[in-house]
Formats: structure tokens, C-alpha cells, sequence
């Protein structure tokens, strides 16, 4: 799943990113079946003590019409660890881990749930 995450991720990353993005946010779907989406917002604001922070969508730099999608039969909360587990992976050696951690922070989480931090400066 890493090889998939960080293919998707070099092609998002290597645009120019927006001055007024002090953030990144992972959302995550699950969408019908076994099947499961995930894209990327830049916001404007980032705030550990108030999850709205991710609802301050400055970009999704083209993810919401190109989102990473696979299918796996999982429950959603394995999904989630998943997910966070190959990010932190990213965050620590991906090509463009530098311009995530230029932000302020780094969350990810279901679009109705919780948002997990990842990254914090």
C-alpha cells in the first residue's frame, strides 16, 4: 500500500502549493462494497484543540476529482491505522515529506470522524 500512497502523493506534491495553505488534511471515504477513497486539502488554518481547522479547505490540489482509491476488505478503523501507518512512512521519507511538514500540521481521518495528527511543528 505505501508504493500506491506515495506514487499518488509525488504526482499531488509536485505542484506548486498555495501561499494560504498553513495545512494538510487527508480525508478519507469509504465508499460502497469494500471500497475506500482518500484526497488531500491544503487549509488556511490548523488548530490541535478544534478538529473545524480541516473544514478550512483552502485547495484539495485536484484530489476530490482524482482521488487514491483501492478496494480491501477491512473495517473502517483498520482502514484508518492503515492509512496512518503508510502517511507516517511518507512523512518520514517521501520526496515531498518536506513540503508537508513546511505546514503548520498534518491530520488525517474519515470525513465524519475524528482527524488524527500526524505532523505538528
Amino acid at each position: 500500500m505505501y508504493t500506491k500512497v506515495e506514487n499518488w502523493l509525488n504526482n499531488v506534491l509536485i505542484q506548486e502549493i498555495p501561499e494560504e495553505v498553513a495545512a494538510f488534511n487527508f480525508n478519507i471515504y469509504e465508499d460502497e462494497g469494500c471500497n475506500w477513497s482518500i484526497e488531500v486539502v491544503g487549509t488556511g488554518s490548523f488548530d490541535e484543540e478544534d478538529e473545524d481547522w480541516a473544514c478550512d479547505e483552502v485547495t484539495d490540489f485536484g484530489t476530490r476529482e482524482n482521488p487514491l482509491s483501492w478496494q480491501e476488505e477491512a473495517g473502517w478503523n483498520e482502514v484508518l491505522e492503515e492509512i496512518m501507518s503508510v502517511l507516517k512512512q511518507y512523512l518520514n521519507k517521501g520526496m515531498y515529506a518536506d513540503v508537508l511538514k513546511a505546514g503548520e500540521g498534518v491530520g488525517a481521518g474519515f470525513v465524519d470522524g475524528d482527524i488524527e495528527i500526524l505532523y505538528s511543528k
